[in-house]
């Protein structure tokens, strides 16, 4: 079953006196690259966290945030003397350098400053540690569960589309035979507009018409186009194919290159051109399957 990179999973609990809420969102990458906003308060935990997204969603660009809700408007808040003074000290000082004048508007901006106020918590025992851990993973399963929406949507118009590809394919035969024979007339006509018929010699040309037309020949293309074709949709099934898909997609595009350079007929490029632009949409869809 396909799973698209993309997606997204929100999970909340209660613990003590706030609550905890866990957003996790996802996008394309080649690799797991993890951005996380967490608490300092749960900064230990990091790591562990990390695992539990790595091993749930193996791949893409992920964005974990963890926000905090304090409940209880009863706990008390206090000022954190020493940091407070600190920024104080320290924007006074790059004031007086400036020639800026400072004034009580100073303290209001330091108040709003990253821990110049602490809140009164309890400690965190291993109880609420796994209902955070359960709600980190809870909200990856609901990131994996928006993946596999996307992924049938994904599936069905990859499939979609290399259909168009083999539907073009069975289309090039009935322009085969003809195409040899306008080739060969071509080749008499020129031989026959700077060389007389009765000097040529009728064996070597027969030997020569065939040699070429077998460089023309595009049998092998083909079948291994309609090959590639049938194991693509074969991999669709498997876990995690994305990389597998671009692979096979890349394979797929050189047999129609090669079957385009070696088409010498309008018809037969009418139909390469066709099959290009369905594999330009299915490399694209491609970058976003897990």
């Amino acid at each position: 079953m396909l799973l698209s990179m993309t997606g997204f999973g929100k999970a909340t609990c209660e613990i003590k006196n706030q609550k905890l809420t866990v957003e996790v969102k996802s996008l394309n990458s080649k690799q797991f690259d993890l951005t996380s906003r967490i608490p300092n308060d749960y900064r230990e935990k990091e790591m562990e966290i990390r695992n539990i997204l790595a091993n749930k969603l193996i791949r893409g660009k992920v964005d974990i945030s963890i926000y905090t809700e304090v409940n209880n408007v009863d706990v008390a808040a206090e000022i954190n003397t020493d940091v407070v003074k600190a920024y104080y000290q320290q924007l006074s000082k790059i004031a007086a350098e400036l020639g800026i004048q400072t004034g009580p508007e100073l303290l209001s901006t330091i108040i709003r400053l990253p821990d110049a106020m602490k809140t009164g918590r309890d400690e965190l025992d291993e109880a609420d540690w796994a209902l955070i851990i359960k709600t980190v993973e809870d909200a990856a399963d609901q990131l994996v569960a928006f993946r596999k929406q996307e992924g049938v949507a994904l599936a069905k118009d990859l499939s979609t589309r290399i259909s168009n590809i083999q539907n073009y394919l069975t289309q090039v035969p009935q322009y085969e035979r003809p195409r040899i024979d306008r080739i060969k007339e071509r080749i008499k006509g020129d031989i026959e507009e700077f060389i007389k018929l009765e000097n040529i010699n009728r064996d070597r040309l027969e030997q020569e018409m065939i040699f070429y037309i077998e460089k023309l020949d595009i049998n092998e293309e083909k079948v291994r186009l309609a090959n590639h074709c049938k194991y693509f949709l074969d991999s669709m099934n498997e876990e995690a194919a994305g990389r597998q898909l671009g692979f096979i997609a890349q394979e797929i595009g050189r047999e129609i290159n090669t079957l385009g350079s070696k088409a010498n007929d309008s018809e037969m490029q009418k139909l390469v051109v066709c099959m290009k632009d369905e594999l330009e949409k299915i490399k694209e869809q491609s970058l976003n399957v897990l």
